[in-house]
């Protein structure tokens, strides 16, 4: 079983760090190096952390849609992605998905509901579940969501495509350890 991870951003940061202490191995995906056809990084999981949409914090956006179909063939052939909150109010920041998925940008504290019954319900294991600050929600989306507040709000979507998953994320919180581990885990690296 191998663990491994690209970080979706312009440079080594905390989440390097966590992901590091859960024992995966990280490898640094500049916005750059994802939108260059050269590339051909091998991963198990890729992450984008919070902020990716907003030019504040980083210039990702543009480099993930120019790479949507590259991060299609790599979920659909088994990969993982996992993306966090946008962190900004302009509309159609996720259209890079392969899913319908529209996010409003909303800070606030929230108790959440995770559905038990699947694969990824230990995502917020190491949390306490009844008040968790979030970036946003998500609406627009035709699945079931993973977790929301207890007024119905998704904060977390979790959607299979091909042999891998998307999870899609507002709360504004690391996944439990022994998820990520799992997460970023398998059997052969993927080709990104």
């Amino acid at each position: 079983m191998k663990s491994k991870a690209g970080i979706a951003w312009e440079c080594e940061g905390y989440i390097h760090r966590y992901l590091g202490d859960c024992g995966i191995n990280c490898e640094a995906v500049t916005p750059q190096l994802m939108a260059a056809p050269f590339f051909r990084g091998n991963f198990i999981a890729v992450i984008i952390p919070t902020g990716f949409a907003n030019p504040v914090y980083s210039g990702l956006l543009p480099a993930l849609r120019a790479s949507s179909e590259r991060i299609r063939k790599f979920v659909q052939k088994g990969g993982n992605v996992m993306v966090f909150g946008a962190m900004t109010d302009k509309p159609k920041v996720y259209d890079w998905l392969p899913f319908e998925l529209e996010y409003n940008y909303e800070y606030f504290s929230s108790g959440i509901l995770v559905r038990e019954d699947h694969q990824f319900s230990s995502v917020m294991d190491d949390f306490d579940i009844t008040d968790l600050e979030m970036d946003g929600y998500f609406s627009g989306y035709g699945g079931n969501p993973l977790a929301e507040t207890r007024d119905g709000k998704a904060v977390m979507i979790a959607e299979k495509y091909g042999d891998g998953h998307y999870l899609v994320t507002s709360i504004h919180e690391f996944p439990s350890r022994e998820f990520l581990k799992k997460f970023c885990s398998g059997d052969a690296e993927i080709l990104f």
